[in-house]
């Protein structure tokens, strides 16, 4: 049986990912009433992505684990997790806030292959790469099966994937195949991070950039 929910809406110009940190300044009117009604009644609310034209129909639920602070205003800062994705079915604007109609979904169920191993393996290590040009959090040793799933979204949340990226690994209903892609996203900054580091070093060691790196990031930064 379906089963819709009704949940209010946050559109923003970010996509919330699931278990994703996500610290937002609440200063709006509107937004400050919606924050102060979910906290009244310890609701979620959902964050979609608003590129400057439409909002997107798909989200990520966001629930609040922290207000950091509360200003004399009504302004807050506040601390939320991505929850659950959802599917946006009706949009409504009875309220000061817009509210939503949704339908959660997930991913479908999988059987793990060699080659998703071989994945794993590269995203593991492009993590620990970045760990060690001190860009990314530390990616502690899982000490046990690896979800594709969270892995995913943990390389999705990195610094550098763009939100349209993001959009796509939220709205993907396979595990394998949004970690492929997240790997090929992971990549990418990978390489962006170890050529600036390289001419950073060139610089400080009072050297000029060979031509073919100062090309190459010039085709990174284009990606």
């Amino acid at each position: 049986m379906t089963v819709i929910h009704k949940i209010p809406l946050f559109p923003l110009g970010l996509v919330l990912l699931p278990d994703m940190l996500l610290p937002l300044h609440i200063f709006e009117e509107r937004y400050k009433q919606m924050i102060a009604d979910c906290l009244a009644q310890d609701r979620p609310f959902g964050i979609v992505l608003f590129d400057g034209q439409s909002i997107h129909t798909a989200g990520c639920l966001a629930r609040i684990t922290k207000v950091v602070k509360r200003y004399d205003d009504g302004r807050m800062d506040i601390l939320a997790r991505g929850g659950e994705r959802f599917v946006i079915r009706e949009l409504i604007e009875d309220r000061a806030y817009m509210e939503a109609r949704v339908l959660f979904f997930d991913d479908g169920e999988e059987a793990a292959g060699d080659d998703l191993e071989e994945v794993i393996k590269s995203a593991l290590n492009l993590l620990d790469e970045l760990t060690h040009i001190e860009i990314g959090p530390d990616p502690a040793d899982p000490g046990g099966p690896i979800n594709p799933k969270q892995l995913a979204f943990t390389i999705a949340a990195q610094e550098g994937v763009t939100a349209a990226e993001r959009q796509l690994f939220l709205e993907m209903t396979s595990a394998s195949e949004r970690l492929k892609k997240c790997v090929q996203a992971l990549s990418r900054i990978v390489s962006r991070y170890r050529l600036t580091r390289e001419i950073q070093q060139m610089i400080g060691g009072n050297g000029s950039p060979p031509k073919s790196i100062l090309r190459e990031l010039e085709e990174q930064l284009k990606k």
